[in-house]
């Protein structure tokens, strides 16, 4: 009934969709396999993509080929750019969506993907031969047979639905959790754990009352995610609005705490720690008097409201008490209530760091089954799991990207060598190097490799050819450039900026950090004309590169030095008991997780400077 596929890739959320194309893209024959068709790509939590340290994924994403930035693009309704009063390390793109449009968008370009085809089944096991994944088993007992497998199991796994005291198996609102796989991991070796997560309540928005609130509009002018042309930045936008929690609410919340699955403990799994439910909120800060709440549209054509901040598994009665308390919401009608659910996950230092797991070859995990939060977290590492599952079975090196070449490096480094006993979600804070990993250049850092894989396709190359010598040559004419007192002045004047008294070169003036690209524009007409003959990225690039020139130098440096120790490569094999000088704990964490190489040994939680040291000088020998 089935050919034989290259890989099989189990659920069909934001990771199991971008392992998918990627695998499809790259060559491999794709069985994409899930529990309901209808639900492919869907936004089980807020509309929205991106935001802090999530945006420069989703940017990454699309320079290395995958999809997420051009359905993000397709779908969205507002567009804003975040931090931007801070430096460009910070700059974070997110966008507001339309949930339909975004999982419909999803749908179609995987079905134009020709290497893609689609079973809907519940998947029960895995068919496993002489330590590979070679296949899996379905709930009707059909066994599809593949080269690689890739789990992308989101919250289904043994999933459990928490609302007041009642609970029920369930993966998602209306949607049945998925049984066996868990149990059979165990079986083979793996150890598991039980974590948990929240959605809020989702309103009718013709009951609320927007003049109470604080209109959110979108950027004056939006940008978008993609680098590609066929996306273009959005005409019209829809705004967000914000309103606050007040004791009233925290007073009535709070009486419902009795019947909190999460205080009575029929929660066992830890929730995420900088996404909290709203009763969690109220009761580890007790001494705010508010929260802030975010009152999201679902989309276009649609009158359904995402409450943002008031995440809860309070009974639903006192989610809506509650609710009728906050400004704006004084005649709320409820369309559903807010839940919890708690699945299972596995340790992610189970895994090598190309997302393959140890115990078993060929079969690989992705996102929340790794014990991460967050769409844009789940989608890079189902995009990294579906390159090296194409490569693994095509007899290819896997690709592992450093921590100073994407934040997806850095998550997945941190996830396979420190682990995660909480919903792990990534911050600009967690990069050791987010001067060089900035939103505005993961093309430049990220499509050349994208393009030697085979994912990112010729023009996306030429383009960053293209934007790379005309970087260069706009940094060239701005150095040449000079510029005399009489010409400036005046200007630097308004601008509080000190005065010049002798000629200097355009760079030399925009060093200074009240002098924009945008100010020397204004300067001189020949300097608006040279500026204005290049485009906007280019520009946004060479104006911080002079800005930043110290900064980004030192940390590159910083990065060659620490590279130096991904040179010393480790055997699979080695015998870390032999190195008696090594620390009971180093010894204990390097059997388990068995580094690649010096490089990952020195980021491993509980590996000393002093064991890196020790193990450096017995390799050496």
């Amino acid at each position: 009934m089935f050919p034989e596929y290259d890989v099989i890739v189990v659920g069909a959320g934001h990771a199991g969709c971008e392992a998918a194309a990627a695998a499809a893209n790259m060559g491999s024959r794709v069985l994409l396999v899930t529990m309901n068709m209808q639900t492919i790509g869907q936004m089980s939590c807020n509309p929205a993509m991106g935001g802090v340290a999530k945006g420069q994924i989703v940017r990454e994403i699309d320079a290395l080929g995958g999809y997420s930035g051009l359905i993000s693009d397709r779908s969205m309704i507002q567009f804003r750019m975040l931090n931007r009063s801070k430096g460009p390390a910070m700059w974070s793109p997110r966008t507001q969506n339309d949930r339909l449009r975004f999982a419909e968008e999803w749908r179609l370009a995987l079905e134009r993907t020709p290497n893609v085809d689609f079973w809907q089944e519940m998947v029960s096991g895995l068919i496993v031969k002489d330590g590979r994944a070679a296949g899996v088993k379905t709930a009707m007992g059909l066994e599809i047979e593949s080269k690689a497998v890739v789990l992308t199991n989101g919250t289904f796994l043994n999933g459990k639905i928490h609302i007041g005291e009642k609970n029920f198996g369930g993966g998602r609102t209306g949607e049945k959790a998925a049984t066996g796989i868990t149990e059979q991991l165990i079986s083979l070796g793996f150890e598991s754990g039980r974590m948990k997560t929240g959605t809020p309540p989702r309103v009718d928005g013709r009951s609320l009352d927007y003049s109470k609130m604080e209109e959110q509009p979108g950027d004056e002018e939006p940008g978008k995610f993609s680098y590609k042309s066929e996306t273009q930045p959005l005409a019209k936008q829809m705004s967000c609005w914000i309103t606050y929690t007040n004791p009233d609410v925290h007073g009535q919340l709070s009486r419902g705490f009795e019947q909190s699955p999460m205080f009575s403990g029929r929660i066992q799994g830890l929730g995420p720690r900088y996404c909290p439910s709203i009763e969690d909120k109220i009761n580890r800060f007790s001494e705010r008097d508010r929260h802030q709440i975010f009152v999201e549209p679902e989309g276009w054509n649609t009158i359904e409201i995402y409450v943002n901040g008031f995440s809860t598994s309070l009974p639903e009665d006192v989610q809506y008490q509650a609710l009728r308390l906050i400004p704006g919401f004084e005649n709320v009608r409820m369309f559903r209530p807010g839940y919890a659910i708690e699945y299972d996950y596995f340790p992610p230092t189970q895994l090598k760091l190309s997302l393959e797991t140890q115990l078993i070859e060929n079969l690989y995990f992705a996102g929340q089954i790794n014990g991460t939060t967050g769409y844009e977290e789940a989608a890079c590492q189902g995009l990294m799991a579906g390159i090296n599952a194409h490569l693994k079975v095509n007899e290819k090196e896997a690709l592992v990207l450093k921590r100073s070449e994407a934040y997806i490096g850095v998550l997945i480094d941190d996830l396979v060598n420190k682990g995660t006993i909480e919903p792990y979600r990534m911050f600009t804070s967690r990069a050791e190097y987010r001067i060089l990993l900035r939103q505005d250049n993961a093309d430049l850092r990220l499509t050349p490799i994208g393009h030697r894989i085979g994912l990112a396709d010729d023009e996306r190359v030429s383009a960053v050819h293209d934007k790379t010598e005309n970087i260069r040559k706009l940094a060239v004419e701005l150095a040449k450039t000079k510029v005399d007192p009489d010409q400036v002045n005046a200007r630097l004047t308004e601008l509080s900026s000190a005065n010049i008294r002798e000629k200097v070169s355009v760079t030399h003036l925009l060093k200074r950090p009240e002098i924009t690209l945008r100010e020397i524009r204004q300067l001189h007409s020949s300097l608006a004309k040279l500026i204005d003959s290049y485009s906007a990225d280019v520009a946004e690039q060479v104006e911080i590169s002079v800005k930043y020139n110290t900064y980004i130098d030192r940390e590159q440096k910083m990065a060659e030095k620490i590279e130096s120790l991904e040179h010393y490569r480790i055997r699979p094999d080695f015998d870390y008991d032999r190195v008696k000088a090594l620390s009971s704990e180093a010894r204990e964490k390097l059997k388990k997780i068995r580094p690649e190489t010096l490089g990952q040994v020195s980021r491993i939680s509980g590996v000393s400077p002093a064991d890196v040291s020790v193990l450096t000088v017995y390799l050496g020998k």
